[in-house]
């Protein structure tokens, strides 16, 4: 144990003493280049009680991961800054950078770059505009300040070339097979996305004007921020003071016709006066809030759905604790199985229609499965998959966290039975840290920007704790080892899951830019499930993809052959659509039974008669 606290010690020592030189580096090239902010800044008080504060963080830090190692329980891989630089310390003795020869060929690129860019701030030179013609582009630097000084344009221009140079000397590590390698460009990433001048005080030029004209005020605020979120162990994205829910998010109005000790079931309150006879049954994932279908009014799927003449029924599942350390996939799937009977029996219909979202889509698939070997396939009229997968060979790179040393971790970071659903927000915030953390670190923690009320940010903060069990079940038994397209594999509640036996006709929807649930994976679906199936690829990603409500008229969608084998073979015959796939599903569902039946008794909840438990949105959705 004492090695560990030595090595997370030399870790932090590492960092501490990179952020130094950096920051001496960037004192003496202001001095040559901008020697009014070099005289201001080293002077300021701010910048003392910057270097004090980052002393207090430090060790907040350290005894955060002190307080993990006495309790036996470590951090995810990369949420940890040890484990940071374990990973880049090993690449470091084998990077082929090291070779002499490639390191005088990099000093020569170096000296060649840094030649180009000085001439180009010579006068007369520069393009029509003045500005230099750069060879590297990167968001991160596209405010014209990283351009107007030399100074700027040398320390961004540099380290994109080094990045460059150190991700392409990933590829030529000898000895590592292709997950190993994954992980190493990922950590590799991680740790280059962290170390951009951009996340520097004195090395981005919008951080020092505004440093310059607040007279510091902006790093104050920004550490204070830094602190609180070290202490909720949460990174902040969003003013979340301002939602509140059944009010301005998840207030499509309802009733809670049903409980358990696992989920909520929602019926919503019907907007028309007839609808369509067969229900709508929406399975969200339980690693968010459901309201990520329900959001404002102008976003909410829910309430669009209400108004196109649909019945929507909405799971909500409760946030885990030490309560819920027995549930397994089993329970999940019995879960899903009982929303549908009681739908069924609560408005008197042989079968409803159902949506699956991400992981619920994949248990959906399977519970689909089940009902088809018990031969009561015919209660599901229909099946929605939104960005779900069943075939996990091509998952993307939550791949990257499902050996058996990154299974190990999650097992002994998961407490009295449940995983604290921070470290999966941590987890997805990383696969873009680009935007989803160091975006916030330079925005809110250094120019000391307020911070955005954005619903759908608002959301992606709210976490839910897993289960730990089934947790570690599906990330072994359906990302590692893809057992679900095995046909008998697997079972669930003592019934084998064969997916070749489900006919049920499915509408399967991906995003052309999702990083969580790839196109390519999603698409693979069909191929697996034996009844019709329409296939559509949507523009955007994981999110975006999904929740785009028709009057606003963004991004478009492609329909084309469901038997496509690729994403681009399906693209190649595909048709464009402008907006949203989400008129194009409702027609689908008009196609699957579109009778027509009174709103009245049981659909609209809570009437006369009809004893409910409590209104939408609930209480489970509030339970952390």
């Amino acid at each position: 144990m004492a090695a560990k606290d030595e090595s997370a010690a030399g870790a932090a020592d590492i960092f501490t003493e990179m952020l130094r030189i950096q920051g001496e580096a960037a004192r003496q090239v202001l001095g040559t280049f901008l020697p009014e902010a070099a005289q201001a800044l080293p002077e300021d008080r701010t910048i003392t009680e910057w270097g004090e504060a980052a002393m207090r963080i430090q060790k907040m830090w350290e005894d955060f991961h002190a307080e993990q190692r006495t309790s036996h329980i470590r951090l995810p891989l990369f949420v940890d800054p040890a484990e940071w630089m374990t990973v880049m310390q090993g690449l470091y003795r084998q990077m082929p950078l090291l070779d002499p020869d490639r390191q005088r060929r990099i000093f020569e690129e170096g000296l060649q770059l840094w030649e180009n860019i000085l001439a180009q701030y010579e006068p007369g030179e520069g393009d029509s505009a003045g500005a230099p013609a750069l060879p590297r582009s990167d968001k991160r630097f596209a405010a014209p300040e990283w351009r107007e000084r030399p100074v700027f344009a040398l320390i961004h221009q540099t380290y994109l070339l080094l990045a460059q140079r150190i991700a392409e000397a990933v590829d030529e590590v000898d000895g590592l097979d292709e997950q190993e390698r994954e992980q190493l460009r990922f950590a590799t990433r991680s740790v280059l996305d962290a170390v951009s001048p951009a996340n520097f005080p004195m090395m981005n030029p919008l951080v020092l004007e505004r440093t310059l004209e607040t007279q510091g005020e902006n790093l104050a605020r920004g550490m204070e921020r830094l602190a609180a979120d070290l202490e909720k162990g949460q990174l902040t994205h969003t003013d979340s003071t301002v939602f509140r829910l059944g009010e301005n998010i998840a207030s499509t109005p309802g009733k809670v016709v049903h409980e358990t000790e696992l989920f909520q079931l929602i019926q919503y309150s019907p907007a028309t006066e007839e609808v369509l006879e067969t229900p709508l049954l929406i399975f969200p994932p339980w690693i968010n809030r459901f309201y990520i279908l329900d959001l404002n009014p102008k976003k909410s799927f829910v309430k669009w759905a209400v108004e196109q003449g649909l019945t929507v029924f909405m799971v909500s599942w409760r946030s885990a604790d030490e309560s819920l350390a027995h549930v397994t996939w089993d329970h999940y799937i019995r879960a899903q199985i009982e929303a549908i009977e009681v739908v069924r029996r609560r408005l008197g219909v042989p079968s409803v229609h159902t949506v699956g979202y991400c992981v619920a889509g994949t248990t959906l698939a399977a519970t689909l499965a089940v009902l088809a070997r018990r031969g009561q396939g015919d209660r599901v009229a229909s099946a929605t998959f939104l960005t779900a997968q069943v075939d996990f060979e091509q998952a993307g790179e939550l791949k990257l966290f499902v050996d058996d040393r990154q299974m190990d971790l999650i097992r002994q970071a998961s407490k009295g039975g449940f995983l604290d659903g921070r470290y999966m927000a941590a987890t997805f915030n990383l696969l873009r840290g680009t935007d989803l953390i160091w975006n916030y670190v330079v925005n809110h923690y250094l120019l000391g920007e307020d911070y955005p009320a954005f619903d759908l940010l608002h959301w992606n903060g709210d976490v839910t704790n897993l289960p730990a069990l089934w947790h570690e079940a599906y990330l072994r038994d359906l990302y590692r080892d893809n057992l679900l397209v095995q046909p008998d594999a697997l079972e669930a509640d003592g019934t084998r899951i064969d997916l070749g036996l489900v006919k049920t006709p499915v509408y399967v929807q991906a995003g052309r830019e999702d990083h969580i649930a790839p196109p390519e994976s999603v698409l693979r679906m069909l191929s697996h499930l034996s009844g019709p199936g329409r296939f559509v690829l949507a523009g955007s990603g994981h999110i975006a993809g999904v929740v785009n409500p028709p009057a606003a008229g963004k991004y478009q969608y492609w329909t084309g052959s469901s038997d496509a084998p690729s994403i681009a073979a399906f693209l190649e015959g595909a048709e464009e659509h402008p907006g949203s796939w989400w008129n194009d599903w409702i027609a689908w569902i008009a196609g699957h039974g579109g009778k027509r039946v009174p709103a009245r008794g049981k659909r609209r909840p809570g009437g006369r008669g009809d004893r409910v438990i409590e209104d939408a949105p609930g209480r489970y959705v509030a339970m952390r």
